[in-house]
């Protein structure tokens, strides 16, 4: 699934395509994603011109006039800027053309992303949205704040860093190595972290995720040309994928364990 980084990258991608341009024509082809997309978005956004682009969590909102669409990408979406027609392949469910010529193609083999839509003034309230917690590049995300919603929890400290309700978009693979870095093992209880470790911890997840930002932004170029896939921060990751190597600070064997249905890979020695 595309982690949080690799939507951000996305957003990069493809803003300086969209931005100020017109909605000329919107085809389904098959709107059966995770949610249907609603027939009603050709009305409300046709003729419409992309007056913002953001990022939430891991979704993308595309703001108009009166309304703003919702892309989520899901585990195997993605979003391609075509500069002429093609012709569509299977999993190419919906394109936006613009009055520029530019196509938005977005492809979802296993189709469990979103787009959806509502009115400007109640984004906050959609119901993909009204639950998420601070966006972990924010000022919002705090030690303090950790500890506080870490009180009286005894879930793993992995679930916790996980959980879109406490913080967005560390999924897997950052929630695995900013625990290293931070020298957490994964399956600590949330509830016995100090906020001194809180503030590393802050400090580790976004570092990291600030560096697979940086890195992801290498493949702007790629986004009207190759699959609209931006590739993973995978040369420098230290552990998410490496079990059974040999940690690459103190040599010892990295270990696997699972943890809320999810493989994590971590250091016995390094992290406690």
């Amino acid at each position: 699934m595309p982690e949080l980084p690799e939507v951000e990258t996305t957003l990069r991608g493809i803003k300086p395509h969209l931005l100020g341009q017109k909605i000329k024509q919107i085809q389904l082809r098959n709107p059966s994603l995770r949610w249907p997309v609603p027939q009603s978005i050709i009305k409300h956004l046709k003729n419409k011109t992309i007056l913002d682009l953001t990022r939430r969590a891991k979704y993308i909102l595309f703001k108009t006039e009166k309304h703003t669409f919702i892309l989520h990408l899901g585990m195997t979406g993605s979003v391609r800027i075509l500069t002429e027609k093609t012709e569509p392949r299977k999993h190419d469910h919906i394109d936006f053309e613009f009055d520029n010529g530019t196509i938005l193609r977005i492809t979802d083999p296993r189709r469990f992303g979103a787009l959806l839509y509502t009115e400007n003034d109640k984004v906050n309230d959609h119901f993909l949205l009204n639950k998420l917690g601070p966006e972990p590049l924010s000022k919002n995300l705090t030690a303090a704040y950790l500890l506080q919603r870490a009180n009286k929890r005894k879930v793993a400290i992995k679930t916790f860093l996980m959980n879109n309700h406490i913080v967005v978009g560390v999924g897997n693979i950052y929630a695995t190595e900013s625990l290293f870095a931070s020298g957490l093992h994964p399956n600590r209880p949330v509830n016995t972290v100090t906020l001194k470790q809180f503030e590393k911890l802050v400090d580790e997840v976004q570092s990291i995720l600030k560096a697979a930002i940086k890195k992801g932004g290498t493949t702007l170029k790629d986004f009207s040309k190759s699959d609209g896939k931006p590739g993973y921060f995978k040369q420098y990751l230290r552990v998410y994928g490496r079990p059974g190597l040999p940690c690459l600070i103190c040599k010892t064997e990295l270990q696997k364990l699972k943890i809320g249905q999810r493989n994590t890979v971590y250091c016995p020695t390094c992290q406690t």
